[in-house]
């Protein structure tokens, strides 16, 4: 037994080892992974940072570049801000489409775009200012879950499926506008929905427009894809969970960095790699020319008319601005102004026959900017406003009729879980982070355009003060004068009275001398009193 025991001994050491080294060497490989990681993420940071370092940050350059985060508003920029800034032929072309879209056009001055901040590899980057809007990311997330709802709803339409693919191929190539189907990230996220919609509605039957079940509107499961199931889907952790971080950055899958996917990929397996991502995504902020918050949206706005659409005008030599237009109390209320919760269309949308917004068509007509001032700007984007609010709120009453249920609001969100808002903010920690350090970029901005606006002022009532002090030196110089044509005159009037035919009465004389010593008095005593006065 001994024998047989001391047998055994070997091969159950042998046996321990083996195990060991099974179980070391997935440990080992999970630790080579995570430096081969680190390493592709720091060289992609160290590549990234510093090169955007160049100039005055404050000053618009040639060309401007609006980073549009999908979700943030930024369409209502677009349409009621720098459509009226920048002509037509201004405008990059088609710079939403990125496989068609070209900025070395001789006139280009300005690209709006989903594209991620990749697309500068493709801009002249020391003569272009990039500016963008951030919003929070629960709300964005919320949002971007309702758009891919609605507009894939609009597909509901036709009978099936097929139908709404082969429809939307003919209108696609007979068009030549661009399409939301041609647009990050719609043109993944409304055909995923798309054919969610389609497959809920053939369980349970094309004629049911109503849940069987009582639901809030983010879970109208027979309908919709629930949010839950939404967040948690391969789809939005690839393309919208902490999007604006990389969209920022230039790491998402619509990017012109070819490394894009393997340091997404990285900090997706190493999450604690994000902190790398997210600093150069603070860094990319503080140096853009403007950055505003769709929360703050009245805020958001002034501060653009200021801090871009000035220079624009300036640029052109057309400014006029007028402080006492662009200085409204900080909480006056601005009843044109779009709630977050109603933004404005984000796309237009040219396929199965839709009709382009027709507020958006009124705004983009050619601008008159030679009588544009910045109190002028802001009054046609509350008008602009005010007009894509309407059209927006109509617009998603008609692209959710066939899902009547999933009757999205600010209300309907309030009965989400806590558990799943929870979720959605973990989930997006960048750019939760992200929207902080943006709020503080937007502090500043708010302080600085208030001590450019105070200094301005001051400079007006300095301005005036010297316009005043030089037109009472004037009067006195009018009146000095005045006084001394006056004496002439009584000189020669009372020559002619005591001297006749070039004899003159000596008492006469005395009492002329003794008027002209009071007259000459009067005048002194005068300027030291309105010398007095002056000061």
């Amino acid at each position: 037994m001994a024998r047989a025991a001391l047998g055994l001994a070997p091969r159950a050491l042998a046996l321990l080892a083996v195990a060991s080294v099974a179980l070391l060497l997935p440990l080992a490989s999970c630790d080579d992974e995570y430096r081969r990681c680190e390493g592709v993420v720091m060289g992609w940071a160290d590549s990234s940072t510093g090169r955007e370092k160049d100039g005055d940050k404050l000053s618009l350059k040639d060309l401007l570049f609006f980073l549009h985060i999908p979700r943030t508003g930024g369409r209502a920029y677009f349409h009621c801000f720098l459509k009226k800034l920048y002509t037509n032929a201004q405008e990059c072309p088609r710079s939403y489409d990125k496989l068609r879209f070209d900025p070395s056009h001789p006139d280009c001055k300005l690209v709006v775009s989903h594209d991620d901040y990749s697309l500068t590899s493709k801009l002249p980057r020391e003569r272009t200012s990039v500016v963008t809007i951030l919003r929070n990311p629960v709300d964005r997330v919320f949002s971007t879950y309702e758009f891919s709802i609605e507009v894939a709803a609009r597909f509901l339409v036709h009978p099936n499926l097929t139908s709404a693919k082969l429809m939307t191929t003919r209108v696609l190539t007979k068009s030549r506008a661009v399409s939301t189907l041609d647009i990050w990230p719609w043109k993944y996220l409304v055909p995923w929905m798309r054919e969610d919609l389609f497959a809920r509605r053939d369980a349970r039957g094309i004629d049911k427009v109503h849940s069987s079940k009582k639901a809030n509107a983010y879970d109208v499961e027979d309908m919709v894809m629930p949010l839950h199931q939404y967040i948690n889907d391969p789809v939005a952790h690839e393309i919208i969970h902490n999007g604006a971080t990389f969209q920022i950055t230039g790491l998402t899958n619509n990017s012109y960095f070819d490394g894009a996917h393997e340091v997404r990929h990285c900090v997706r397996q190493h999450p604690d790699l994000g902190r790398i991502v997210l600093e150069v995504a603070k860094n990319r902020l503080d140096q853009m020319l403007y950055v505003g918050l769709t929360e703050d949206h009245e805020e958001s706005a002034r501060l653009f008319a200021h801090m871009v659409g000035a220079q624009v005008l300036s640029q052109s030599g057309t400014l006029n601005l007028d402080l006492k237009e662009d200085l409204p109390s900080e909480n006056d209320p601005h009843p044109s102004m779009v709630e977050p919760e109603e933004e404005t269309n984000e796309h237009l949308n040219s396929t199965h026959g839709w009709q382009n917004n027709e507020a958006l068509n009124s705004t983009s007509d050619e601008q008159g900017k030679g009588n544009m001032t910045v109190g002028k700007l802001m009054e046609a984007y509350e008008t602009c406003i005010a007009k894509l609010r309407k059209s927006q709120s109509n617009r998603r009453k008609i692209s959710l009729k066939k899902v009547e249920e999933a009757n999205f609001s600010k209300e309907a969100r309030k009965l989400v879980p806590e558990a799943i808002l929870k979720q959605i903010i973990s989930l997006n920690s960048l750019d939760m982070e992200l929207y902080d350090h943006a709020k503080k970029i937007f502090t500043q901005e708010h302080l600085m355009l208030k001590t450019q606006q105070s200094m301005a002022g001051q400079q007006k009532q300095l301005a005036e003060q010297k316009w005043n002090r030089g037109s009472k030196e004037i009067l006195l110089l009018l009146y000095h004068l005045q006084a001394s044509f006056a004496l002439t005159y009584l000189f020669q009037g009372w020559t002619d009275i005591i001297c006749r035919d070039g004899i003159c009465s000596p008492w006469m004389v005395v009492m002329l001398g003794l008027g002209i010593i009071a007259l000459v008095s009067f005048a002194v005593t005068t300027r030291r009193r309105t010398s007095k006065l002056k000061v």
